[in-house]
């Protein structure tokens, strides 16, 4: 440690710190606009000049290192008249426009102005212009005059983001911040330049002039898209959600947002929202009160339970719906004498767990780890913010392995890829336990000849103090997905690696904690869509673009007697449901999620419920009272939690990624060609489907079909080219795309899309022929 006097404190901050952070140890305000916690030192405003003793002209505190018995004088005459100096030339060439400026009222340039700046400026030449620049739907440059050039989006976007999507050209006076040759900014981690920015030169393209800063208010809440449950600052005007900003939090979300979670409250006030409940009577929709509907869907209930057996109900769900909602759904199922509820829409295989699956560490253990072998993951847009965490691992010197179909682009340095399709991903990781196995001298859990990728896994996931072994989103999702768990935990103990599920939705812990799957010998739900049900209670699902094989799906709800949507939007439930009952989003509702962690976190809506929409948990209540079923008399949200969830002390007992299921022989792979099916970011789920900044971007382009070298080769296709893809009696036409990073034998089309809904499993077997 070295100790220096700060304006006549004694500090200790360790070897190599700057001024700039023992200043932040000792609470004093240093004024700055480049310096960032998070992002490399740049020195380039020079805002953060103090007084070191001895030094001839005062230094920039964010890139003076730190010396033993230095002195630092932050308030001297000296270091406020270097910063007022700085602020002059800063504010030389910037407009005057900060009445109609987005930022006005929570700007940096404006707050240190009040304080460093004159009230007139000497400055009497030709203020400099730079040209606004058009970067995609989310980020607005139209201002780009007001950039003081502190670089902070440039180094975000090559340090945190892994894309430098935004760079400086020219120089002096001529310099500006642009994109290269015009291209838009496309990072899924973009939103983060707006917070960034201390001025008004990068806003959001959604919000622009829909609100001041200061006529917001604003209210806590959880991200409800995937597992890493981000926290957020909701942004309120007139009952309206204006914007989202992250809520700092280091062990979650550190202080990044994804685009996703930061843009889709687009969709909480988007024309499809369903906003009273409707009857479908003589074939056309109808409004009708709350008590009409309920009163429908009980007596339908006891009608069909009367008729076919409590056995012919079915409830299905997402795990983007709050513990609240999933406990009362699961509640009222079991006390109608079914167990037929699953959440696992888009799973292929459905083994009994000892416990709830999880990522088996904390999050911020992601950024420290040694080793990480990520099996079945298209991990850059299934979990941004756990990407840019391993993303910052690897800058560290992590090594990071792969395991999957695609050798998709993680922005980070992968040590070795093993590429197989999904039919041989078992015996891929049987190759790995076998090296594993031949370096310890041990039984290997399965026969196999480990190739060199194989071996040099093993290896690495041998060596090295903090390890992981990761099963993702598509790993869940296959059809030997416990096979793959079971290798995947035989790997971890024999190399003493954490291990764990990554996670699909924001509450998928959730879920399974309180019992949103079958308990006892209930139908999970790719046994309810295969062989159809009388009623289906479908909630937040869109089972034709949420279900593993959605034509399967769309076809067994379209043939039910009785389906009751519970649902916030307008959705292709008008074609086949019986009820529509408007429920919630995550922003009218209080509620609970539980992310991949095990982390509890529970909220509050920030907004009233539009139109007659009410909180899910209150039309489960509520209905579970008309159908006469004991316990569902609860006043508030947190009684129904305290009653989901337990002890929570007694939580982490609950959670666990051992398995029973014996480590098989792998299955025989595939001969014809497979299909490999990634949701794009944009498509997972109904609030992003909904969100028209969203959809306007690069990641929600319209799907392709992408085709490995030698098959593309094969079918004479030229860039350009469509293919028709068929799955069963279904065929979509596809624009096709070469894609030399895929497995051979595979072709990729992404699922959870309209034009390719009517295709069948995600897993399944596809032909393709030149269109």
């Amino acid at each position: 440690m070295v100790e220096i006097e700060l304006d006549g404190q004694k500090v200790s901050v360790p070897e190599g710190s700057m001024v700039m952070h023992a200043a932040d140890k000792a609470g004093a305000y240093i004024p700055h606009f480049c310096y960032h916690k998070k992002l490399s030192i740049a020195a380039n405003c020079r805002m953060c000049l103090v007084d070191v003793e001895k030094a001839p002209k005062p230094m920039p505190a964010c890139a003076t290192p730190v010396t033993q018995g230095m002195i630092v004088r932050t308030k001297s005459d000296k270091a406020v008249k270097a910063q007022q100096g700085v602020m002059e030339f800063l504010l030389i060439n910037h407009p005057l426009d900060c009445p109609i400026c987005d930022q006005g009222g929570e700007c940096q340039l404006q707050d240190l102005a009040v304080g460093y700046g004159k009230s007139a400026s000497r400055y009497e030449e030709e203020k400099r212009v730079v040209f606004h620049k058009e970067v995609g739907p989310l980020l607005s440059l139209e201002e780009m005059t007001r950039c003081i050039h502190c670089t902070r989006c440039v180094r975000f976007g090559q340090e945190v983001a892994g894309q430098m999507e935004l760079g400086m050209i020219h120089r002096g006076e001529h310099s500006e911040i642009t994109t290269f040759i015009g291209n838009t900014v496309d990072s899924e981690l973009s939103g983060n330049m707006i917070d960034l920015c201390p001025v008004g030169a990068i806003t959001s393209k959604p919000f622009r002039y829909s609100a001041r800063t200061w006529e917001l208010s604003r209210r806590k809440s959880v991200s409800p898209h995937d597992s890493t449950g981000a926290n957020l600052i909701v942004q309120v005007k007139g009952g309206e959600v204006k914007r989202v900003v992250p809520l700092e939090n280091e062990a979650v979300n550190e202080c990044w947002l994804a685009d996703r979670d930061r843009f889709s409250y687009e969709a909480l006030n988007s024309e499809e929202r369903l906003t009273t409940p409707m009857l479908k009577q003589g074939g056309q929709w109808v409004p009708v009160d709350w008590t009409q509907a309920l009163e429908y869907v009980a007596n339908g209930l006891k009608q069909i339970k009367a008729e076919h057996g409590a056995q012919q109900i079915g409830a299905l769900a997402t795990a983007h719906g709050t513990v609240e909602e999933l406990h009362l759904l699961a509640k009222l199922v079991r006390g109608l004498g079914s167990d037929n509820i699953d959440h696992r829409l888009r799973h292929a295989s459905f083994e009994a767990a000892d416990g709830a699956r999880w990522l088996g560490m904390p999050i911020a253990t992601l950024s420290t780890l040694d080793r990480a072998f990520v099996i079945g993951s298209f991990l850059r847009k299934d979990h941004p913010l756990f990407a840019q965490r391993l993303r910052y691992a690897a800058k560290r010197g992590a090594q990071v392995h792969s395991l999957h179909a695609v050798a998709d682009d993680w922005l980070l340095p992968v040590a070795q890829r093993l590429l197989a399709a999904p039919s041989r991903w078992v015996g891929a990781l049987a190759e790995v336990a076998a090296a594993v196995a031949a370096s310890k001298g041990i039984a290997a859990p399965l026969a196999a000849d480990p190739g060199a990728a194989a071996q040099a896994i093993a290896a690495s996931l041998l060596s090295g103090q903090n390890k992981a072994v990761l099963l993702g989103n598509a790993a869940a999702q296959h059809p030997q997905a416990e096979q793959l768990l079971a290798l995947g935990q035989w790997i971890a103990e024999q190399t003493g690696a954490g291990w764990g599920y990554l996670g699909e939705a924001a509450n998928s812990v959730g879920a399974q904690l309180v019992g949103a799957q079958p308990k006892q010998g209930g139908l999970n739900a790719a046994q309810m869509l295969a062989k159809p049900l009388k009623a289906y209670l479908l909630l937040n699902a869109e089972p034709e673009l949420d279900a593993a094989d959605p034509s399967q799906a769309a076809s067994a709800v379209a043939g039910a007697e009785m389906v009751v949507a519970m649902t916030a939007f307008k959705t292709r439930a008008l074609d086949y449901a019986d009820v529509l009952l408007p429920i919630a989003p995550f922003a009218e509702t209080s509620g609970t999620f539980v992310n991949a962690e095990g982390r509890v976190q529970s909220f509050h809506g920030v907004v009233k419920p539009r139109g007659e929409t009410r909180p899910a948990w209150k039309v489960l209540r509520v209905l579970g009272g008309l159908l006469g079923l004991q316990g569902f008399a609860q006043e508030s949200s947190e009684e129904v939690k305290a009653e989901a969830l337990g002890d929570l002390s007694a939580l982490p007992g609950k959670l666990g990624n051992r398995t029973q299921a014996a480590v098989a022989a792998a299955p025989a792979a595939s001969e014809g060609l497979e299909r490999v099916a990634d949701v794009p970011i944009y498509s997972a789920d109904a609030l992003v489907r909904r969100a028209p900044s969203l959809q306007l971007t690069a990641d929600a382009r319209p799907p392709v079909a992408s085709l490995p070298p030698a098959l593309w080769q094969s079918l004479g296709l030229a860039e350009g080219a469509q293919v028709s893809v068929s799955q069963g009696e279904a065929r979509v036409v596809l624009a096709a795309r070469l894609d030399a990073g895929l497995a051979a034998n595979t072709v990729r089309v992404p699922a959870g899309h309209p034009l390719t809904a009517s295709l069948g499993a995600m897993f399944g077997a596809v032909r393709v022929e030149k269109a």
